[in-house]
């Protein structure tokens, strides 16, 4: 049996290929029954998202496996082998275990250290095992490598800085504000960044979140989500006031908040202080507007900074995880093989006790027959003991005379031979 770990990500494909290599939810089941019909696959999870499909499999040992799943993907596909071949990776054992936990726990991500990837490695376990057995040793990796994940993420710092935008932002308002929950946040935009902005606030519990956004239609799809209420691009002016913290990101030319409207927005909320995040770019802040006293105004740059500083953070993190995990995958490849010797010892075992219950029913009877006690007990002896070494005995004599003094070290240490 051989573990394997098969696919392409962000680092060796476009995004153009990942797509056309993906398995969405709908064909995941229809997937998985043509794959495990393949000669030697015993078992199998596929984890498909944005930035990575990957296979794990478990399968007989075989020369030839790696061009039958190869074709299998590109057939399943319909591509061609030359397209895809050049961006695949290709994993055994202790490398494929080793990969699966480095994914988990946020290693090979796009952003270093991303927390969604765990969510999304455990999905895909979960839905390979619907309708579908797994091998013992693939679900035991699984479930080793659920526990390294997150050990990584308790015993170091790889996920506690922010690496995105929008998570900066946040970061930013909480260090600002000691509590979101008794904040009022207008967020301008109804973008992929202010939708993430949207649901980091929603989980801080932000006493009252308001979109503006020029298309009504979409702000009010994010609205619904996180419980917003959504307003007009031009009752900004109007509502400035009502707000602690303002984030915008918009893809207007022009700046959408002046220095003007921040000024009587300050006025009207009698100088308490407003936080301005403007991600934009151009700028959706005029400048000038953080000039002003109790305007806190923060730009794109400035989270990047925070970022670059968090990555540096991450980065440090990610060598004390990458050492979790070589080390939990070299454990996890020694109990492995020492399953593999489970059926040996259970047959040497059993053999013995064959062997003791032979001599010893031959002793007794002996015994029945009126034959003296301390004869029975040393033939007992004599006989159980010649039993039990003949094999290692004929093992060390054909060592010998092969002349492999290394194989005869060895059955003297499994002898236990001084």
């Amino acid at each position: 049996m051989t573990l394997l770990a098969l696919g392409i990500n962000h680092k060796t494909a476009p995004v153009a290929l990942r797509e056309r290599v993906s398995f969405g939810p709908d064909t995941l089941d229809k997937a998985l029954d043509s794959l495990l019909s393949q000669p030697q696959v015993q078992s199998g999870v596929v984890l498909s998202t944005c930035n990575r499909t990957e296979l794990y499999l478990s399968v007989d040992e075989n020369d030839d496996i790696q061009e039958q799943l190869v074709r299998w993907l590109c057939t399943y596909h319909q591509l061609k082998e030359e397209d895809v071949r050049q961006s695949l990776y290709w994993h055994e054992n202790n490398a494929a275990v080793s990969h699966l936990m480095r994914v988990a726990s946020g290693l090979d991500s796009l952003v270093l250290g991303e927390p969604q990837i765990l969510g999304q490695v455990k999905k895909a376990f979960a839905e390979s095992q619907r309708g579908h057995v797994l091998s013992s040793e693939l679900e035991r990796m699984f479930q080793k490598t659920f526990s390294v994940a997150k050990r990584v993420r308790t015993e170091t710092e790889i996920g506690a800085s922010a690496v995105s935008v929008a998570f900066a932002a946040c970061t930013l308002a909480r260090q600002i504000f000691e509590s979101l929950s008794k904040v009022n946040v207008l967020l301008v935009g109804a973008g992929e960044t202010i939708e993430l902005v949207a649901r980091h606030l929603r989980e801080h519990r932000v006493q009252k979140l308001i979109i503006a956004n020029r298309t009504r239609e979409r702000a009010q799809r994010l609205a619904e989500e996180v419980n917003a209420e959504v307003i007009d691009i031009g009752d900004i002016s109007s509502r400035l006031q009502d707000a602690d913290i303002i984030i915008s990101s918009t893809a207007s030319p022009l700046p959408i908040i002046g220095k003007g409207m921040v000024e009587r927005a300050l006025k009207a909320r009698r100088n308490q202080p407003m936080l301005l995040v403007d991600i934009a770019v151009p700028r959706d802040v005029e400048p000038e507007a953080g000039k002003l006293a109790n305007a806190y105004l923060y730009t794109v740059d400035d989270l990047q900074t925070i970022i670059q500083q968090n990555m540096a953070q991450r980065e440090a993190a990610a060598v004390e995880a990458e050492s979790i995990v070589v080390h939990e995958s070299c454990e996890f490849m020694s109990w492995l093989r020492a399953q593999s010797a489970v059926t040996t010892i259970r047959d040497y075992r059993e053999q013995a006790e064959h062997i003791r219950e032979d001599l010893e029913s031959r002793a007794l009877l002996a015994l029945e027959q009126g034959q003296d006690a301390k004869k029975v007990l040393h033939d007992l002896a004599h006989k159980l003991t010649n039993r039990l070494i003949h094999a290692p005995t004929k093992s060390l004599q054909q060592a010998a005379r092969d002349g492999d003094d290394e194989r005869l070290q060895i059955l003297r240490d499994g002898l236990g031979i001084e």
